[in-house]
């Protein structure tokens, strides 16, 4: 996915992605997520956390949002529908929403910007940008297939977390590692989270399991 900069890069240069996440369960995705990003050092984070996603984290973490906002190279405020990212004009190669609530996907889905979230996503709707939705529930409903569909037909990605096993996972660690390295390759950042699938011949040496 072609990204260039014009002249009001900023400071950085490199490429920007916005990382929104939202009340839905799952928060470790968008822990591991920002760690990963933070540590590969290759493009610029601008972060984005929403009311109910500030309890979820405490909830299944233990952690603080501030603990999040750490790893990011920018924090947003929910409520600042004046930040950079809320304009067209800032250039990013997109966003990911990770995890994706059904109340978020159904914002983005019917263009109902109420925060600065929703907003930044609409943004990358309408500027044709890449747009990556990790949408978690299960299991689903109509309505919420029905949003999937509305927003997949809009231009954005739906990527629920649905975990792999042919690389053999023996840790949650390589679960969350396979699950960033599918979003960052959506956006054609280069990782080294997990192992590729080679053909089974191939994956077993790369692997070390024995044929």
């Amino acid at each position: 996915m072609p990204y260039e900069f014009a002249d009001n890069a900023g400071a950085s240069d490199r490429p920007r992605l916005v990382i929104g996440i939202t009340g839905a369960s799952a928060p470790h995705l968008a822990i591991h997520l920002l760690t990963s990003l933070n540590r590969l050092k290759t493009v610029e984070t601008h972060l984005v956390i929403s009311r109910a996603a500030h309890r979820t984290l405490e909830l299944e973490t233990g952690l603080r949002p501030d603990d999040l906002i750490e790893l990011a190279d920018v924090h947003h405020q929910r409520g600042d529908i004046a930040a950079s990212v809320a304009s067209g004009s800032f250039l990013t190669m997109g966003m990911v929403v990770v995890p994706c609530s059904m109340k978020t996907l159904a914002a983005i889905a019917h263009g109902y910007s109420d925060d600065l979230l929703t907003r930044a996503a609409d943004v990358c709707l309408k500027e044709r940008r890449r747009l990556v939705l990790v949408t978690r529930e299960t299991p689903l409903s109509l309505i919420h297939l029905r949003n999937m569909t509305a927003v997949t037909e809009a231009g954005a990605i739906v990527l629920p977390p649905v975990p792999a096993f042919y690389q053999q996972p023996t840790s949650i660690e390589d679960l969350l590692a396979h699950l960033s390295g599918k979003i960052l390759d959506q956006f054609g950042i280069e990782h080294d989270l997990s192992p590729r699938w080679h053909g089974p011949t191939a994956t077993r040496q790369l692997t070390g399991v024995a044929r």
